[in-house]
C-alpha cells in the first residue's frame, strides 16, 4: 500500500502570474519593471516554499531547462534530451561528461539551501569547467553575505551578483546567472533556490530593441530593468510548469492503488522527485524486468510519460 503524508499529497491549484504583469505594453521604467518582478515572485513564493509531493521533479525540471540554455552560452550542442541522456543513463558513479556536469550544478542548485561557501563554490566551479583564485571565491562568497542583508529590491541583488562575476572573470558568465539565483533564493527566503534566470538569458527580456538585436549581458546598461522583466517571464513558467506536473501527479496516484508490484512505491517516489528515471531502474524490491513491466502497466494508466522517444534505453517522468 502506498502512503503519502496528507501535508505533501494536496492538490490545490498552484499560483499563476497576474496577467497585468505579464501582458504589459511598452519597455517599462526600471521602478515599473520591478514591480512587475515584485508581482510575479509574490505569487511564486508560496509555491517555492511549499513541499507538496511533486516539488523535486517540478525543481529538477527547472534545473534542465536553465542547463540546457547553459549548452549555448558555453557554445555547446547538447539539448534537454542530450543532457538527460547524459545524467541518467550513465553508470552508477559514473562521470556525465562535460555536459552532464553542467547539469548537475544546476540540480545541486534546485537541492540545497542558498548558501555560499568557498568549498561548495569551488565544487560548482569545477562542474562548470570553470577555475577560480581561492581568495578572489572567498571575496565572492563575501559579497554574497552582504547581498543576503540587502535593502533593495531581490532582482536587483540578482542582477549585482552577476555583474560582479562577470566583472571578476569575462568567461564565468555562467556561473554569474547560478549565483543569482541563488541570491535571490537568499534575499527571500527561499529554503532552496529555484533554477530561473538562465532559462531567460536568449529571450527577448535580454534583447535590445523589438528585433531581437544584440544580447543584454551582466554589466550592460539597463541589465537590472532586464532581470526584473526576465523574472515574470520565468515566474509564468515556472508556475505553468507547477500547474501541469500538479494534474500529472495527481494522475499518477490516482493510479498507485493499482499498482501490484513490490516496488511501486520507490518508483513513485522517484517519479515525484525527479526530472526523469531510467525505464529499466533496479531497486532492493524491484529488479530490472519487474521495473520494465511497471512502466508499461503507468503507461497503459496513462499515469508516466515516455520522455527520451526511443524503444530502448527509455527514460520516464511525470
Amino acid at each position: 500500500m502506498i502512503r503519502l503524508d496528507p501535508a505533501t499529497a494536496s492538490f490545490s491549484a498552484p499560483p499563476s502570474v497576474p496577467a497585468w504583469a505579464i501582458t504589459s505594453s511598452g519597455a517599462p521604467s526600471d521602478g515599473g519593471a520591478a514591480f512587475r518582478a515584485g508581482a510575479a515572485l509574490g505569487a511564486l513564493d508560496t509555491l517555492a516554499r511549499a513541499q507538496p509531493a511533486w516539488a523535486g521533479a517540478w525543481r529538477q525540471r527547472l534545473a534542465l531547462s536553465c542547463a540546457a540554455a547553459s549548452m549555448r552560452l558555453a557554445g555547446r550542442a547538447e539539448d534537454a534530451a542530450a543532457l538527460r541522456d547524459a545524467w541518467h543513463l550513465r553508470p552508477p558513479g559514473g562521470d556525465p561528461g562535460p555536459a552532464g556536469a553542467v547539469f548537475g550544478a544546476w540540480r545541486q542548485l534546485a537541492r540545497q539551501p542558498p548558501a555560499a561557501t568557498p568549498d561548495r563554490l569551488g565544487k560548482i566551479l569545477d562542474q562548470l569547467g570553470l577555475h577560480w583564485d581561492g581568495g578572489a571565491l572567498a571575496d565572492l562568497c563575501s559579497q554574497v553575505e552582504k547581498l543576503g542583508v540587502s535593502q533593495r529590491p531581490a532582482p536587483f541583488d540578482a542582477a549585482a551578483i552577476a555583474t560582479e562575476v562577470v566583472a571578476m572573470r569575462p568567461d564565468a558568465e555562467l556561473f554569474g546567472w547560478w549565483l543569482a539565483d541563488l541570491v535571490l533564493a537568499q534575499r527571500l527566503g527561499w529554503p532552496q533556490p529555484l533554477p530561473l534566470l538562465m532559462a531567460q538569458v536568449f529571450g527577448p527580456s535580454f534583447r535590445i530593441g523589438a528585433g531581437g538585436g544584440r544580447r543584454i549581458r551582466p554589466g550592460d546598461k539597463n541589465f537590472e530593468r532586464a532581470v526584473c522583466v526576465s523574472l515574470v517571464a520565468a515566474t509564468a513558467d515556472a508556475c505553468r510548469l507547477a500547474a501541469e506536473l500538479a494534474r500529472r501527479a495527481e494522475r499518477l496516484l490516482a493510479v498507485a492503488p493499482k499498482l501490484r508490484a513490490k516496488g511501486a512505491g520507490d518508483v513513485i517516489f522517484l517519479l515525484l522527485s525527479e526530472d526523469a528515471i531510467s525505464g529499466s531502474l533496479t531497486t532492493k524490491n524491484l529488479s530490472r524486468f519487474a521495473s520494465r513491466r511497471l512502466f508499461e502497466r503507468l503507461q497503459q494508466l496513462e499515469a508516466v510519460h515516455e520522455l527520451s522517444g526511443r524503444a530502448s534505453f527509455r527514460l520516464f517522468g511525470l
